[in-house]
């Protein structure tokens, strides 16, 4: 199951989420603002991190620049626990299933999410169009 983690104030989250729509791609999506990531769902979402904390913390937040934190300086407990205590810190929109986790919205690789037979598809289709 795909999960979309968004807010709705997010122009990302909903292009994310209408992109998704669009493809008919089933996914199960949750309001951050309104239900926040508890300590455990952060710690899943690490794991599936290429860059680990790099991969979730908005550096661009307002309160990230008011907290003025050096997160290299954090344990790992120390990181969840501030993004507990400010979620807002957390880019958005979040996609991810078992085994991938895409970080904000890129069409390109939002297509990874797409069942590998209409990928198959989709690019059987590219190739028949250039030759």
């Amino acid at each position: 199951m795909i999960n979309l983690l968004v807010t709705p104030s997010s122009t990302s989250s909903r292009k994310a989420k209408h992109w998704l729509l669009e493809h008919h791609v089933s996914f199960q999506e949750r309001d951050m603002s309104r239900r926040p990531l508890n300590a455990s769902e952060i710690k899943l979402l690490l794991s599936l991190t290429e860059n680990g904390c790099w991969d979730l913390v908005s550096t661009r937040c307002k309160v990230f620049k008011k907290l003025n934190v050096d997160i290299e300086s954090l344990t790992l407990s120390q990181f969840i626990q501030l993004l507990t205590k400010h979620p807002e810190m957390i880019k958005r929109p979040i996609i991810f299933d078992r085994n991938t986790l895409q970080v904000g919205f890129n069409e390109d690789e939002i297509r990874s999410f797409l069942p590998r037979s209409v990928r198959e598809k989709n690019f059987k289709h590219l190739l028949a169009k250039a030759n």
